[in-house]
């Protein structure tokens, strides 16, 4: 080990055993693997800009403050800036800094610093509101400003040029995400990006840790998404009713409108999921006695309603956390600190904030993007000792269901889209849903009152567990056997177990159901692996494909385009292609392709 190296490896051990909080089993006294690996890498290097992805839970800020204790005790830096997402956060930072004998005002709006402080904690609108204060600041003194969650540099154009502005001057920068991958191509600064053979632009960290590295080393704890479908009713702006089953193939408005009414306090989807979501806990709690669980809302009106649902099945409320102020701050530290059952917080206000006891997690919020499904499934996944397991709840939508199996992938951010005609990025969503994504604030936006349709009534189906990127289970009613087959397996298990426990229960399924008379059979009785859930990219292939098809029919038979596809409707049944399904387009093609063989 270099003397660098060993210096920061001595210095650490002045860190408190509770140090950050409750750490995982194995760690509280001393720097895990990855945290020693990157301090080594920082000293050794010594750069002035340094950026670190390390998979939510692993513990960025105990990394970050051991750094910073290191550069202060070397009189590298004098001062330290921490700049955080929230007003949580910013407070959550100060108070991990206070834990190893770094003092930072979280408080700090202008003006000088009490001599009692090493530095402040601010929010990126902080210093986009006042970006010369902090500029002034860094030069007076040598500065070490650590950027948490780096890619909120990239939220508008306003942010990542206030840090432009405010911390080009600083001696040292250090860069944290989680999640550095975004769907826009907004620069995020001090970050590096090198051109790969394809031609785009990605950024380069200095060090990485992943999901799969983490959970291999016990550090985060493995998640177990369970999907839940069911059959959905609504009504669109133009007065039509709509039918449709979560899961089943249909156009990307018909999935957001079905989400939409899955989502609904009214329906009986979110009951249902809410009711296996308490017993899951329950079977949890019998391993990990403070297991707490959490549901992502996605605004404040639904959010009050699910608390409400919640109190109507346990008989217990829930902390309800409406918006990111002093109040929310207090009531998300009780419940990390206390034992009750369940909290339903709104979008945003769940990023980063630490209540290592959450296991179980309710998805009931239509952002679809994989940035912020990431951060919300990085709410459950810190690892407080060897075995404990997340379990996240989720509707059958084809977006959550390819990020939930994609858990492991390792991204990094792009700053240009594809140059091919036609090539599409899966992870390129619309700049508007991204802007969604990123709300800070969860008032009301009075988006309710113009959506294009009316839920009407819903239902729930338990249809698969994702577990490393496998599918496994059968469908089945909420509150039936064999639905709390997957509600109750235990919440103390190596990832290995997890894997073979999911396989027997998923034979012990099938057995099942070949014993019973077919005339039982209300529900689609195949395993998941042979249930694909198709998405609106394949929606989109099916429909190029007949368009295809219908077009060489045009040159082939001479009728016109309409013609054909009014004939395929009539022969074949169903909407026009746009709203087709997936099966229904499959029908088409291979009726054209009959067509076109006879005329050869």
């Amino acid at each position: 080990m270099t003397t660098t190296a060993a210096s920061a490896s001595s210095h650490s051990h002045h860190l408190s055993p509770a140090f950050p909080g409750r750490a995982p089993w194995g760690t509280a006294s001393k720097l895990r693997a990855w945290q020693q690996g990157a301090m080594e890498k920082y000293l050794q290097e010594q750069p002035r800009d340094f950026l670190a992805v390390a998979t939510p839970g692993a513990g960025k800020t105990t990394f970050a403050l051991t750094l910073a204790s290191w550069l202060l005790h070397h009189h590298v830096v004098q001062q330290v800036t921490v700049v955080a997402p929230t007003e949580h956060l910013k407070k959550q930072w100060a108070e991990a800094a206070a834990r190893i004998g770094i003092k930072l005002d979280p408080e700090y709006s202008a003006g000088p610093l009490g001599k009692d402080y090493h530095g402040v904690a601010v929010t990126y609108a902080g210093v986009g509101v006042r970006p010369m204060l902090h500029r002034n600041r860094a030069e007076q003194r040598k500065t070490l400003v650590i950027l948490d969650e780096i890619h909120h540099a990239g939220d508008s154009k306003s942010w990542g040029e206030a840090c432009l502005e405010a911390f080009e001057p600083a001696t040292r920068r250090l860069c944290l995400t989680g999640t550095p991958f975004r769907s826009d191509t907004n620069p995020i600064p001090f970050v590096t990006y090198e051109e790969g053979d394809d031609g785009i632009r990605r950024s380069a960290a200095d060090y990485t840790y992943g999901y799969g590295s983490a959970l291999s080393d016990g550090v985060v704890r493995p998640v177990i998404f369970l999907s839940y479908s069911g059959n959905m009713r609504w009504r669109t702006k133009a007065g039509d009713e709509i039918a449709a089953r979560l899961g089943e193939p249909m156009t990307k408005d018909a999935v957001s409108q079905a989400w939409r009414t899955a989502l609904d306090p009214r329906g009986e989807w979110m009951p249902s999921v809410l009711r296996a979501a308490d017993r899951r806990l329950t079977e949890v709690r019998k391993g990990i006695p403070d297991a707490g669980a959490l549901v992502i809302a996605s605004d404040q009106d639904s959010a009050r309603a699910y608390a409400k649902l919640i109190r109507e099945i346990t008989g217990s409320g829930a902390t309800l956390v409406l918006s990111d102020d002093a109040g929310a701050s207090a009531r998300i530290d009780e419940f990390s600190g206390g034992d009750d059952r369940w909290m339903v917080a709104v979008r945003m206000v769940s990023e980063g904030v630490d209540v290592p006891r959450l296991a179980v997690g309710v998805y009931a919020t239509t952002i679809s993007t994989p940035l912020f499904f990431a951060q919300a499934v990085g709410r459950f996944v810190r690892s407080r000792r060897r075995g404990e397991t997340a379990s996240v709840f989720l509707p059958t939508v084809p977006d959550l269901l390819t990020f939930a199996n994609e858990m492991e992938v390792e991204r990094d951010h792009a700053l240009d889209k594809p140059k091919k005609e036609g090539e599409e990025d899966p992870y390129a969503e619309s700049e508007k849903e991204m802007e969604e994504a990123n709300k800070e604030q969860d008032e009301d936006t009075g988006e309710q009152d113009t959506l294009p349709f009316e839920a009407l009534e819903s239902d729930a189906v338990f249809d698969r567990v994702l577990y490393d990127g496998a599918e496994f289970g059968m469908q089945a009613h909420p509150g039936s056997e064999e639905e709390q087959d997957y509600l109750g397996i235990p919440g103390l298990l190596e990832p290995d177990q997890v894997q073979l426990l999911l396989q027997k229960r998923q034979a012990r399924q099938i057995a099942h159901s070949r014993r019973k008379p077919d005339t039982e059979a209300d529900l689609l009785e195949l395993p998941a692996e042979r249930r694909p859930v198709v998405s609106h990219k394949e929606m989109m292939e099916l429909r190029k494909q007949l368009n295809t098809m219908v077009g060489a029919y045009v040159h082939q038979s001479g009728k016109p385009h309409g013609v054909i596809h009014t004939e395929l409707r009539r022969v074949c049944g169903g909407p026009p292609s746009a709203e087709a399904t997936a099966g229904q387009l499959r029908q088409r093609i291979a009726k054209v392709q009959e067509w076109a063989t006879r005329l050869r």
